[in-house]
């Protein structure tokens, strides 16, 4: 059974957390492993009439039957956790590593207190820099230091590798985007550390060799919260013209959109080296494939697909057509993966390549 990494391309917000809880509906996974940043990283799930707002858990929470595991790279607000595992009735299911750094108020003091992040990078105010830097100065608490956790506590790396050595199906969901990277970002304009497959591996105690497909997600329209770079902007006047307005699930600001970057999707897949590509958001290119989840997509959208698998050379084997976990066309099933992303060439070139490009409804 697969190790399965999943992360977005982008700048955040490119429905990773629907592309996840449909896989972890769909292959039911034993283990599913939050990697990543920490609660200042939101992921929508909408299932069975529902909507919600993920912060910490990891969206395979829709699935009952799998264990939820926060990986000791995650970052930890014990308030939002313990809220959360209530409020979704996740008690019984949840393990926080006993080593994952804890967000305290003095963190998120120091944020607020930050004017570079407060009003340059315009961070989310969630703590995670300074958590992240008391860390590295080892001044940070940890799980295992906080007594309302102590229910939760768990070797979560002995617990993952013990699924994998069983052969059961495990599943790892990053948070953030390619784009927000401390390492290959848009630096300074980024989060506190890196946002890569690689990284979301390591979060949860993973090695390379027990990683066999990652799912690098991306959306039609992408769109960034928050202050930095993003050629391909659009004014607001057009987002909303294409029905592009949405508000980050954890600041509640509104979000910037912009027209697919071929020249940035191509360096995410560079890094990430994906075997498998998923494309959302898609009903923004035409809205007649609104909730579509048999390939007969409508020709504009179809033609959009085609365009994404010849600019990044992959094909798409995960297409969203809505907010719903199950309005996904699944081309994976029978398909072979793009590669084992160690010796297969990807195909791209450098930047200056086939430029930007857009859709209209």
């Amino acid at each position: 059974m697969p190790g399965t990494v999943i992360v977005g391309g982008q700048w955040g917000d490119e429905a990773k957390g629907k592309i996840s809880s449909y896989l972890a509906v769909r292959d039911e996974p034993a283990v599913a492993v939050r990697a990543g940043l920490g609660p200042g990283a939101g992921h929508t799930v909408v299932h069975d009439g529902r909507t919600l707002k993920l912060r910490q858990l990891p969206s395979a929470v829709i699935h009952p039957g799998t264990r939820l595991l926060l990986g000791a790279g995650v970052l930890v607000r014990p308030e939002v956790l313990i809220e959360e595992i209530e409020g979704l009735g996740a008690r019984g299911r949840v393990g926080v590593d006993f080593r994952a750094t804890v967000i305290d108020p003095g963190h998120v003091s120091a944020e607020a207190a930050d004017q570079v992040l407060r009003d340059r990078v315009r961070s989310t105010g969630s703590g995670h820099g300074p958590a992240l830097a008391a860390r590295a100065m080892r001044s940070a608490r940890r799980a295992e230091d906080v007594p309302e956790l102590a229910p939760y506590l768990a070797d979560t790396v002995k617990e993952v590798n013990d699924a994998v050595d069983a052969g059961e199906r495990i599943h790892v969901e990053g948070t953030n985007g390619f784009g927000l990277s401390v390492l290959y970002g848009s630096y300074p304009y980024t989060v506190g550390k890196d946002s890569t497959a690689s990284t979301a591996a390591a979060d949860a105690g993973l090695g390379p060799l027990a990683v066999d497909e990652v799912v690098l997600v991306f959306r039609a329209y992408p769109t960034r919260v928050g202050a930095g770079p993003f050629p391909t902007e659009m004014e607001d006047r057009e987002a909303e013209r294409l029905g592009i307005v949405e508000y980050g699930t954890v600041t509640g600001r509104r979000r910037r959109s912009g027209t697919f970057d071929l020249d940035q999707a191509r360096e995410a897949v560079r890094v990430n080296r994906p075997s498998r590509v998923a494309l959302t958001f898609l009903d923004h290119v035409d809205a007649a494939g609104l909730g579509v989840r048999t390939d007969a997509l409508p020709e504009a959208a179809a033609a959009f697909v085609a365009m994404v698998e010849e600019g990044l050379g992959l094909p798409v084997d995960l297409i969203g057509t809505g907010p719903d976990t199950a309005d996904v066309i699944d081309r994976w099933n029978g398909r072979p993966p793009a590669g084992t992303g160690r010796n297969v060439p990807i195909g791209i070139g450098g930047r200056g390549g086939l430029g930007t490009v857009g859709g209209d409804r």
